[in-house]
């Protein structure tokens, strides 16, 4: 409503491009289809506004936006618990990897003068800029000369090697700019084994019900903790946590059959209807320190000592970035264990704790302990939200310790790779800010409160072309530089046009 006074008060007047569906009760494009029917009634050169309040399935607008003539507005809400942003993100990427010119916007109050002043610019000129002075390319910068050789060594040994990335389904809730396609995957030495949900849910079928029982008392005695009920559609159970535990085991001994170095599992589509969330499976997966998993002989452990690295909603650029962090990092002997997080939404902290913009950094459950206050005793399950998880299933939740991280993001632009890496820090807020934090977005997640160096809030939504955000903590900030520097040098080397967003710790330019 607000954006649309906004506009008016341009000199310019909204026309809706589909109506509000009475029966349904909402206004969203609900299916690819209808998303179809609607961009088929609509002029292809007339400005056109895609308004963004939550989370959105890009592919029921991709095919209109790809075919559109005219400028292009994505435009979100700022809000933690109608999260705009994070599909406006997601759909920028998608635009991104299309090829499709667009220009975005976003406002805590539409009404605010810059808002306004920029969306006024976009209505007469038909696009609208934003600073990313922050974003340096690769190549004009001088790198530590040990860290380059090692990036470029270990670029060497993956592309003569070659590596497995195991994708459970392809294309989770259309995120079109979470698939790389084979052509540009292939020059880096890694290789998709296209697996099915539905191999993935008879082997979880076959596994021992002692085992999962075995692998649920090693979490409690680990010191996880479960919130559970007894009624299946609204809280969270034991048996649901036991198939839990049966995905667990299935996912690690499909990954041995095939090989694989990293998996993905798709999970929302097909396999929410048949089986508790994969989220809890993901975060154990993701984690050294994780329950031991037995050939079916019996005769092996698989993946011993090792996290088996999880890429959360089969987003295949943080596949590619997992499998390369964690080759990093075990090189410089840095923790290896790393995930992809929603770039949620963000707040300064009311308490005064830090004068510093403190992101919301969340996901639905794939983070591993090593990265929580406490490590697994730090850690709770949760049932996941009964709307999106209707076979129920328990999150891996907890609160990231503070610490040096390497941020990153792979994305397609141009028909090729393109890499982003940034240093922040995780900080710690007090226990009643955090709660506020999860009140205002999804409690039942684990959170990450980061602190960006050398970019602020615009800059990141200005230049970041994905919902999602890869994190990995170094021991210290000189660690933490040295392992950015490497990755950077192991993606360049890849065929990566890589790019350097903000500043070092401490503040000092690269």
């Amino acid at each position: 409503m607000r954006a649309g006074i906004s506009v008016a008060d341009c000199g310019w007047k909204i026309r809706r491009g589909h109506a509000f569906d009475k029966q349904a009760g909402h206004g969203f494009i609900a299916s690819q289809r209808q998303g179809m029917d609607v961009f088929s009634k609509i002029d292809r050169d007339a400005p056109l506004i895609v308004a963004e309040a939550v989370w959105q399935y890009s592919h029921h607008l991709l095919h209109g936006l790809v075919s559109h003539r005219g400028p292009i507005l994505t435009v979100a809400n700022w809000s933690g618990q109608w999260p705009g942003l994070v599909g406006m993100l997601n759909l920028n990427g998608s635009l991104t990897k299309a090829g499709v010119k667009y220009s975005s916007l976003w406002s805590e109050d539409f009404s605010a003068p810059d808002f306004r002043r920029k969306l006024k610019q976009w209505l007469t000129k038909g696009k609208v800029a934003h600073d990313t002075s922050h974003v340096q390319a690769l190549d004009e910068l001088k790198l530590d000369s040990t860290a380059v050789k090692l990036g470029e060594a270990l670029a060497a040994q993956l592309q003569q090697e070659k590596a497995i990335m195991g994708v459970f389904d392809e294309g989770c809730m259309g995120m079109f700019n979470a698939i790389i396609p084979d052509h540009l995957l292939h020059p880096t030495g890694v290789f998709k084994e296209r697996l099915s949900q539905s191999a993935l849910y008879y082997e979880a079928t076959t596994v021992d019900d002692q085992l999962a029982r075995q692998t649920l008392d090693w979490l409690r005695k680990k010191g996880l903790k479960f919130e559970l009920g007894k009624d299946h559609a609204t809280e969270l159970t034991e048996a649901q946590m036991l198939m839990q535990c049966k995905m667990y085991i299935a996912a690690v001994r499909i990954a041995d059959d095939f090989g694989c170095d990293t998996i993905g599992i798709q999970y929302q589509q097909g396999l929410k209807d048949l089986m508790p969330a994969s989220d809890l499976v993901e975060g154990i997966l993701n984690n050294t320190d994780r329950p031991p998993v037995p050939s079916r002989d019996g005769k092996r452990v698989l993946y011993r000592g090792q996290p088996l690295p999880h890429f959360n909603e089969v987003d295949e650029c943080a596949g590619l970035d997992c499998l390369m962090t964690y080759r990093i990092h075990k090189a410089l002997n840095q923790p290896v264990e790393n995930t992809l997080h929603d770039l949620r939404w963000g707040d300064f902290d009311p308490t005064g704790t830090t004068d510093d913009y403190v992101w919301v950094f969340l996901i639905s459950g794939a983070a591993p302990p090593a990265h929580f206050i406490g490590g697994w005793k730090g850690a709770s399950s949760l049932r996941q939200v009964p709307m999106y998880f209707p076979s129920g299933g328990g999150t891996l939740r907890g609160i990231s310790k503070p610490g040096e991280i390497v941020w990153s993001r792979i994305f397609v632009a141009v028909d090729r790779l393109n890499m982003d890496l940034g240093r922040a820090k995780v900080v710690e807020l007090p226990a009643a800010e955090t709660e506020r934090r999860w009140n205002l977005t999804t409690r039942e997640w684990p959170i990450m409160h980061a602190v960006t160096y050398g970019v602020t809030r615009d800059q990141m939504m200005a230049r970041h072309k994905s919902n999602h955000i890869q994190v990995a903590y170094a021991d210290d900030a000189a660690a933490a530089d040295r392992a950015l520097q490497a990755k950077a040098a192991m993606a360049r080397a890849l065929g990566m046009r890589v790019s350097i967003c903000g500043t070092r710790s401490k503040g000092k330019a690269w």
